[in-house]
């Protein structure tokens, strides 16, 4: 079945914006080791390295069409392990901004890996 134009530009869209996250997750991991909890291990820094090159990595398969649906899956677990770990206290609290952003986030994601590529 011939892939449908609007759903692979999509796609491409869904690629760019995951990359533009994971690269801000480089350009600012200063400021955004400080929202890191004190219970996970090591240097914050190092967290938001490995989320952004997690980021990054999903929105090159997804852009050359290579283990899209792993890369895909394996965004989606870390965005729900975000859900659980780092924005579920916020969102009891009354900010449920970033949890609602992760949540539709990992559930596009699978979309998309679920998705059979030419």
């Amino acid at each position: 079945m011939k892939s449908f134009f609007p759903t692979r530009l999509a796609e491409m869209i869904f690629a760019l914006i995951i990359g533009y996250f994971g690269i801000m997750h480089f350009m600012n991991a200063d400021v955004m080791s400080g929202d890191i909890p004190s219970y996970l291990p090591g240097d914050g820094r190092i967290w938001i390295y490995l989320s952004g090159a997690g980021l990054v990595a999903t929105a090159l398969a997804i852009i050359i069409n290579k283990f899209r649906t792993t890369a895909c899956y394996l965004l989606a677990a870390m965005l729900l392990v975000f859900v659980f770990t780092l924005h579920l206290q916020p969102a009891m609290d009354g900010n449920p901004g970033l949890l609602l952003r992760d949540t539709a986030l990992a559930m596009a994601s699978i979309m998309i890996g679920n998705r059979k590529s030419k």
